[in-house]
């Protein structure tokens, strides 16, 4: 089901649309700005002050003060409340570790920014319902605090077969084409948008076999090397914070064939233009890599 559209001050927390236009009725929401964070100082021994250590951001704890108006109309109040509580009450959500609802919002000038998280706090105040006003207390936990676009982006790379990328003249022998022995290099590029580390999901579709992924201005490395996929066959790379698995087209774990030295927490898109490179064994050059990610924002 697509996303609803949003207008300006409106939210859709879990498919659930509130805030203008809406019965319910946005006053405030707070938390929306400089995470908190679980800083490392340590008191410096036999001298003044600290030392600063690293910080690191926590969960972005975002509080709604809303309150639900339909005169005349306590039912549509009740009703409002129950959609609200199925919305975060979806087990594949709430039983699995690591899942989360979304949170979108939009503010006027600014395009639709997302949130991913748990409904912690749905409280509300019965005292008035019989008059058709219930406020609401919310709180949205995001267990990941940066923002991230509210569509995605998509780019599929193709293996190419000529090495340096093609010729260039004037042409000297002897002219060196890869063949099917040999893993075939490619580099693409990809863009993200926003101004923090964006994480892709990366989906290798074979045949192939032996494969590597670079991002070649960092050097950081993903590399399959016992990975054999027959045509037709994928497996997918999840780098997001909360998932970070890998897995089979048959949902089974591929974690595997990652080798050890790869690591899917260090594996981001900075902010900007990045070139990505794979190498794979593919006689047939029909094997694709796709990444997928959301262009990542510290700030609204």
């Amino acid at each position: 089901m697509p996303d609803t559209e949003l207008a300006d001050w409106q939210y859709d927390l879990g498919g659930v649309l509130i805030g203008a236009g809406t019965t319910v009725n946005v006053i405030e929401t707070t938390g929306l700005g400089r995470p908190p964070v679980r800083d490392a100082d340590v008191d410096q021994p036999s001298m003044d002050g600290m030392f600063a250590g690293p910080d690191f951001w926590a969960a972005r704890q975002v509080q709604i003060d809303a309150a639900i108006k339909a005169p005349g109309e306590p039912d549509a109040c009740h009703d409002m409340i129950a959609a609200l509580q199925a919305a975060s009450d979806t087990a594949a959500v709430r039983l699995v570790g690591g899942q989360g609802m979304t949170f979108r919002l939009k503010r006027p000038g600014r395009p639709v920014k997302r949130l991913t998280g748990r409904l912690r706090k749905l409280d509300p105040e019965y005292g008035q319902v019989i008059h058709g006003y219930v406020p609401l207390d919310i709180e949205f936990v995001a267990h990941d605090p940066v923002f991230y676009a509210d569509a995605e982006t998509t780019t599929e790379l193709p293996l190419g077969w000529l090495t340096g990328g093609g010729f260039a003249a004037p042409i000297i022998a002897p002219i060196v084409v890869q063949d099917g022995t040999v893993a075939a290099d490619r580099p693409g590029w990809v863009t993200n948008s926003g101004d923090a580390e964006a994480w892709p999901v990366i989906r290798i579709t074979g045949p192939c076999s032996n494969v590597t992924i670079t991002h070649a201005a960092t050097g950081r490395t993903l590399a399959l090397p016992t990975l054999t996929l027959a045509a037709g066959r994928w497996v997918e790379i999840d780098t997001r914070p909360g998932y970070r698995t890998v897995t089979w087209d048959n949902g089974g774990n591929a974690s595997t064939v990652l080798s050890p030295a790869s690591r899917l927490d260090l594996f981001s898109l900075p902010p900007g233009q990045s070139e990505m490179r794979w190498t794979a064994f593919d006689a047939t050059n029909t094997a694709r890599l796709r990444l997928t990610w959301r262009d990542a924002y510290i700030a609204l």
